[in-house]
């Protein structure tokens, strides 16, 4: 037996309790390098805790197709992590309310071409769910000495496919694992 989720298109208002979207939108907060480069500053809330320092790694994820099992979800307690596409293909984010210790019903998204997100600490999130070959993402995130993981099983997993919003959209394709 599953369980049912529909996923959105990842927007600001949505994605709000879990953390930020990083994209290029509105107006830029300044124009820099002679003219030729619009900053949007400061879009996301780092936060890597005592004794944490800020870290970018590069992750490469097996792209998954349609429909998506969601087994299993995590959380970094130590600090924030952010997730940005080097390929500019959708990818599919997960995240869930924390419910005194554990996480409740998941929600899903659909990150669109240049959208990134950044997870607040102690957010419990899917795990990296590219939709397209090859999966790149850079990620910021927390390099300490301590633990930084929790991993939660579901008892019962969620399968997550896309709504209308989605397919409307453009960011229900997925390819299959190996694809371009």
């Amino acid at each position: 037996m599953t369980r049912s989720i529909v996923a959105q298109p990842l927007t600001a208002d949505a994605f709000a309790p879990f953390g930020d979207i990083l994209e290029a939108t509105g107006t830029p907060d300044k124009i820099i390098n002679r003219g030729f480069c619009a900053r949007f500053h400061d879009r996301a809330q780092l936060d890597f805790g005592s004794g944490g320092r800020a870290g970018i790694s590069v992750f490469r994820g097996a792209p998954v197709a349609w429909p998506v099992e969601v087994a299993l979800v995590e959380r970094h307690p130590g600090g924030s992590q952010a997730f940005v596409s080097m390929t500019g293909h959708p990818f599919l984010v997960v995240v869930a309310p924390d419910e005194d210790g554990t996480p409740g019903t998941p929600r899903a998204f659909v990150a669109a071409p240049g959208q990134g997100i950044n997870f607040h600490r102690g957010t419990w999130h899917g795990v990296l769910t590219p939709l397209h070959a090859p999966g790149l993402f850079a990620v910021v995130d927390r390099i300490g000495d301590t633990p930084n993981l929790e991993e939660h099983w579901f008892d019962t997993p969620f399968v997550v496919e896309p709504g209308e919003d989605c397919a409307s959209a453009g960011l229900a394709q997925a390819s299959r694992q190996g694809e371009n």
